[in-house]
């Protein structure tokens, strides 16, 4: 068997599609968020897996700083902006009980640089159990 790779067709393709891929998420086969839960023992085992081979450090060396760098600067330098003005409010909504358990905070009055390691630790500690009742 031959297979031919064709990235032209395969991005003006792709290109093409955005409207397909938007109509696609309305009218769902079947609802993704219980797909994907359905499949989490396989999520699992496939990240297991990915641990075990040290598949991300293998990624990252093959990738390198250079595919990282040329991302931002083709595609993630255009996108940036419009992805964190169409977040906002769900950052907003994600950091309210983080906000919420800060505010709550009493702490002791700073000391000397090299003294303030108990505010610290109350801050983390604060955040942590905000992590935990937030998931």
């Amino acid at each position: 068997m031959q297979v031919k790779i064709d990235q032209e067709k395969y991005s003006r393709r792709a290109s093409a599609a955005g409207q397909d891929y938007a109509q696609g998420t309305q009218s769902p086969r079947r609802s993704q968020s219980e797909a994907a839960i359905a499949a989490s023992k396989n999520y699992e085992a496939g990240v297991t897996e990915s641990i075990a081979n040290k598949s991300f450090e293998k990624g990252l060396r093959k990738a390198g700083d250079a595919k990282w760098q040329k991302g931002v600067q083709e595609k993630g330098r255009a996108r940036y902006q419009q992805g964190v003005s169409v977040a906002g409010g769900d950052w907003g909504t994600a950091m309210q009980p983080f906000s919420a358990a800060l505010n709550a905070l009493t702490l002791e009055p700073r000391g000397p640089k090299g003294q303030n390691y108990g505010r610290v630790q109350k801050v983390g500690d604060a955040l942590r159990a905000a992590k935990k009742a937030s998931v």
